[in-house]
């Protein structure tokens, strides 16, 4: 054994798990900074080689046993067969054998957010990134913005290493038209929309999100100064229905189609018909008919992504277990989710015990069809969705739709990293590819409840310890 390499999670019968820590390194010295991302490092040196895993590389391909990473300044310099691919010598050799290696997730609807009153939200930016990261989050977008400069400052500590937590697309506040939200602005002319745009971008805000009262000529001036400054819009729509912001030129429609309003008879220009008319007429359309063909196409055709969120409508249909990770929430918080999930369990009739599955059913048609669809999880609702815990959820979700687990892992990590534009350096493991990854107990390909057994998360080849991320705020999430 080389000088200074200890044992991690040793267990009778099955080959350690190695890594190298100097005696002055990071572990042993903790930073006084109690956000510092030293104070929950599990997994650093020089060279690293992850020996006999088996890798699942986000591209939806089937798994390779007996492979060896060799991670050398943040990213993989060599991947092969462990028979064909050595260790190099000095490097720590973290012994992988009946473990799997997946891709950092990329997911694309988070927040910094959380549900702590009625119709109000709680900012976590400190606990949440901590516990996206020990989810085995390594990018995110933050797709909507109740606080202001939050989400753009937790973007450029972490990026500036600071804080833990993944790498993140920041988006700015909502593009939105009149409401009651108090936490929303309303912009209600085109040249505010620009000017909107054009602050948040110069405060370091890279991506946009319109929401369900906006009119048509704000989204769209909002799009074209985005797309100026080079940010992408997505959107939680309503009052435009998905067929018109593709005319516009948006980029992203969230929550899959349950917010569609293109199938409600009366649709008024500009106008949200409210959440019930929409549901109705969702809950009556044909999605093997020529009206839900016809918008697919339209979406595919026009390259707009769609985003999946289906762990927040979980919490919203009866019949569903309790979400995981809700023993890291405040108390009180606890208490609130557990009043509101024991009140959807009395409501069998609810609109969403027909509707969560057909969403699932239409994901995977728009899929089938070409169309990039991404995950995300969205921690509003009545709660319950609770950061990194949830991301897990998601992937579960797209495998019960009807994806297969490596494709459901490839629409958690390859196709968000595609949309970022990042896809040349993260979102799958291929050699030269930045070290960013998830190292998991058991095999997900086979059973995919496994993808929440993380062990160590690497970003730009730095393994953390998601059970110190996770301890470090457990009990505690809600309150910063």
């Amino acid at each position: 054994m080389k000088k200074g390499v200890v044992p991690l999670f040793p267990k009778k019968g099955v080959r350690p798990l190695f890594l190298a820590v100097a005696a002055a390194g990071v572990v042993a010295a903790q930073a006084p900074n109690p956000n510092a991302p030293a104070n929950f490092v599990s997994l650093q040196a020089p060279v690293i080689a992850l020996a006999h895993a088996r890798v699942i590389d986000g591209t939806g391909a089937p798994p390779r046993e007996d492979q060896t990473l060799v991670i050398r300044d943040g990213r993989i310099a060599d991947l092969g067969d462990a028979a064909a691919v050595a260790p190099p010598p000095g490097a720590a050799i973290v012994d992988l054998a009946g473990k799997s290696v997946v891709p950092g997730l990329v997911m694309m609807h988070e927040h910094l957010y959380y549900t702590t009153g009625p119709g109000v939200y709680g900012q976590l930016g400190v606990s949440f990134s901590r516990l996206y990261l020990a989810g085995g989050v390594t990018t995110m977008r933050t797709a909507g913005n109740v606080n202001g400069i939050m989400d753009v400052s937790v973007s450029r500590r972490i990026a500036a290493g600071e804080m833990a937590g993944p790498a993140i697309d920041a988006t700015a506040p909502y593009v939105n038209g009149p409401s009651t939200f108090l936490q929303m602005h309303a912009i209600t002319n085109t040249d505010e929309a620009r000017r909107h745009v054009r602050f948040w971008a110069d405060q370091g805000a890279t991506s946009l999100k319109a929401y369900m009262q906006v009119s048509r000529a704000v989204l769209k001036a909002a799009i074209d100064e985005g797309h100026r400054r080079g940010m992408k819009t997505t959107g939680h729509l309503c009052s435009v229905t998905f067929s018109e912001a593709a005319d516009l030129g948006i980029d992203n429609l969230e929550h899959g189609f349950l917010p569609a309003t293109d199938f409600v008879a009366d649709k008024q220009p500009d106008v949200c018909p409210g959440q019930t008319p929409g549901q109705q007429a969702l809950a009556e359309i044909d999605e093997n008919g020529a009206a839900f063909t016809a918008l697919v196409k339209k979406l595919v055709d026009k390259h707009v992504a769609l985003t999946s969120t289906l762990t927040v409508f979980e919490t919203f249909t009866p019949g569903r277990p309790k979400p995981p990770g809700l023993d890291v929430l405040a108390p009180q918080l606890r208490e609130v989710f557990d009043r509101a999930y024991e009140r959807v369990q009395q409501n069998p009739q609810s609109i969403y015990a027909k509707l969560f599955p057909k969403e699932m059913r239409m994901e995977r048609a728009f899929a089938r069809a070409g169309g990039l669809l991404m995950a995300g999880t969205d921690p509003t609702g009545a709660g319950g969705v609770v950061a990194g815990f949830s991301d897990q959820r998601q992937i579960e979700l797209l495998v019960e739709a009807g994806f297969t687990p490596v494709e459901a892992i490839s629409i958690a990590t390859l196709n968000g990293a595609k949309y970022l534009g990042r896809d040349a350096r993260i979102g799958t493991i291929a050699k030269g590819k930045q070290a960013d990854l998830a190292i998991v107990a058991g095999n997900p390909a086979a059973a995919i409840a496994d993808i929440r057994r993380v062990e160590t998360v690497m970003k730009n080849g730095v393994g953390y310890d998601p059970q110190k991320l996770i301890a470090s705020v457990k009990g505690q999430v809600g309150i910063w």
